[in-house]
């Protein structure tokens, strides 16, 4: 199977694996002694525990799996939405778009609620070839940033491809001359062929193209990928600043492109990070700005810390992540089944292969869930699994008596991106856009609860949820292994929009607390066709769709004087490949979905990846 389009990108670990090859020494020594070790089974080690070091083999994995109990479901989520027919070509909306630097107007049709005061920010890929030489992949598009500004029921638009280092030595070339996830540049034409030949085994440029998401640490706006590399830059003029290496302020060799936001003002993230010992993944934690250092315009990460670390459950096989989970007292860590076979990396750059088969889905592991007090960095001794899942975005998490509930979008399957090549994207209507669609996994809501009193006096084979009107499940399966089955988050009406992803929930008050509501975007068709609000306590949903518009990711911005948790409005850009340069920002009623008003936009904008809104002042 094939994952649906839910907009992760695995250049993270592909770029942190760039990094990987370029220490070379290093790297083939620590290769060595991983093949050396093997797979074996390890206990629980209280002294590893104290350190917060969490070890669980590939063999305790595959044990797992094997005496899992079975879902009580036997169609997997892609099986459980009906298939497709008809399905019109998307290839308008995967094509380049030309940069709008200077805000323009809009035409305002409905209303815009005057007290929306600032700046809806988008990213997403908006160039896909520099002069004779394309990009393959999606993915691998160069970052274009949009700004639909709101001040007193107007609304202006405006655009910037991010000015990194990748985009920069591209166009100076008029050719691709850095690598990306799923596009391997060519040696220089103008070298002779032995230099040619040589260039395979020189080190490979990490990308700096951040076209995932808008990220903020201490005050200040980045553009973010899952690279090393950040971008900051001014959310008013869409302006690129300095490049930012995590790896200069903390040993990690990553950072996410989906942090998480305390209310005291620090930032939560997850990191990768790897040496002769293994391959980790770090919980790191960057504090609120200092009165001083806030008023000075330059990027600061200073005082971030890793407050845990977790090894690998196989060293030559780290998981795949692309968000976490984070409550007010836990972070979550899943470990899902989805691999970077590092052996096939080092193979693939000698070969002249680009790095999107490096992923392999490998169910007969187990899916880990690691958790970490995010205040003490404590690890727990517990171990939490379930069966194999793969998630890409986390919805909310919260903790209720002595359980925490962590609802996320989730999929059966997790046979990765490679298809997602500008070719698929492309097809043509009918049979051929058709075939590839329901081919694709779905991602549904799912509900895990995790039982945080787990000793020694925990009894065996019993179900140790006990919350009011939640059917996930968890077992003790032996002294210091819970097993989990989860909830379905959802009804069946759900099934008849594809599935949903890129949920959002009113954060800023609900954000690890408990929730009634998320937005996101149904999956009718490769693009999101859809946007739905969910009721998690009754399962209801509400719908905004039409035929031939593709909205993006909905984004929640609350009332000012909000009472309820739905007092707000949606804000999300839709586009059309049936017309040329008929955008619009969408503005609904969270509480009733109904529209409000939209500002149309004569651009063309591609579709993107991840969005915020920076509230004014």
């Amino acid at each position: 199977m094939k994952m649906a389009m839910f907009c992760f990108f695995p250049a993270p670990l592909v770029n942190d694996l760039l990094d990987l090859y370029s220490a070379s020494t290093v790297l083939f020594s620590a290769w060595i002694q991983l093949l050396n070790k093997g797979p074996k089974v390890e206990g629980f080690s209280p002294a590893l525990h104290k350190s917060c070091v969490f070890l669980c083999s590939s063999t305790d994995q595959q044990a797992m799996s094997k005496t899992a109990e079975p879902q009580t479901r036997s169609l997997s989520s892609r099986q459980r939405c009906p298939q497709a027919s008809g399905l019109e070509c998307l290839a308008p909306l995967v094509r380049s778009a030309e940069e709008t630097p200077d805000p323009i107007p809009t035409t305002i049709e409905g209303t815009i609620p005057p007290w929306i005061n600032g700046s809806f920010l988008r990213n997403g890929p908006g160039k896909f070839e520099f002069g004779t030489d394309r990009y393959t992949h999606w993915f691998d598009g160069m970052a274009m940033m949009h700004r639909f500004h709101i001040r007193e029921g107007n609304v202006t638009y405006s655009s910037r491809f991010l000015r990194s280092d990748s985009f920069v030595e591209n166009s100076e070339k008029n050719r691709i001359v850095v690598s990306e996830f799923g596009t391997l540049a060519m040696p220089d034409p103008c070298k002779n062929i032995f230099a040619r030949f040589l260039s395979r085994f020189q080190t490979p440029k990490p990308t700096d193209n951040a076209n995932v998401n808008f990220v903020k640490y201490k005050g200040d706006y980045y553009v973010s990928t899952e690279t090393k590399y950040m971008r900051r830059v001014n959310p008013q003029s869409l302006e690129t600043k300095e490049k930012v290496d995590w790896s200069q302020y903390i040993a990690v060799n990553s950072a996410s492109a989906h942090p998480h936001y305390d209310r005291d003002g620090s930032t939560y993230n997850m990191g990768n990070s790897y040496s002769r010992s293994g391959f980790f993944y770090n919980i790191i934690r960057v504090p609120p700005p200092e009165e001083k250092a806030a008023m000075e315009d330059s990027a600061d990460l200073s005082g971030a810390n890793v407050i845990c670390s977790i090894p690998a459950a196989d060293p030559r096989k780290p998981s795949y992540f692309h968000s976490f989970v984070m409550s007010e007292n836990y972070i979550v860590f899943v470990e899902q089944p989805i691999k970077i076979d590092l052996l096939k990396f080092m193979l693939y750059k000698i070969q002249g292969k680009s790095f999107s088969k490096v992923m392999t889905w490998e169910p007969q592991h187990a899916t880990i869930f690691h958790l970490v007090n995010r205040h003490t960095g404590k690890k727990s001794e517990v171990k939490y699994y379930t069966g194999p899942m793969f998630t890409l975005h986390q919805i909310n998490a919260f903790e209720d008596s002595e359980f925490l509930v962590m609802d996320m979008c989730c999929g059966d399957d997790g046979e990765l991106i490679g298809e997602f090549t500008l070719e698929n994207l492309r097809r043509n209507s009918g049979e051929e856009i058709d075939e590839f669609y329901n081919s694709l996994c779905r991602n549904l809501p799912r509900r895990y609860a995790l039982p945080l009193s787990v000793d020694e006096q925990t009894p065996a084979d019993e179900n140790l949820i006990t919350l009011h009107n939640c059917k996930a499940t968890a077992r003790m399966t032996k002294p210091g292994e819970v097993y989990m089955t989860h909830e379905e988050l959802h009804n069946d009406e759900l099934l008849q929009f594809g599935g949903l992803e890129f949920p959002q929930i009113n954060y800023h008050q609900f954000n690890g607390r408990p929730y009634r509501y998320f937005y996101s975007c149904g999956f009718g068709h490769v693009f999101s066709d859809s946007l739905l609000k969910m009721d998690v306590h009754t399962k209801e949903l509400k719908a905004w769709r039409y035929p031939g518009l593709y909205p993006s990711e909905p984004v929640f911005v609350a009332s000012p004087k909000a009472t309820e948790e739905d007092d707000g409005v949606v804000l999300s850009v839709i586009i059309t490949p049936r017309e040329e340069k008929s955008t619009f920002l969408l503005v609904l009623d969270a509480k009733t979905f109904s529209e409000l008003g939209r500002a149309e936009v004569p651009v063309n904008i591609p579709y993107g990846t991840h969005g915020v809104f920076n509230e004014m002042g």
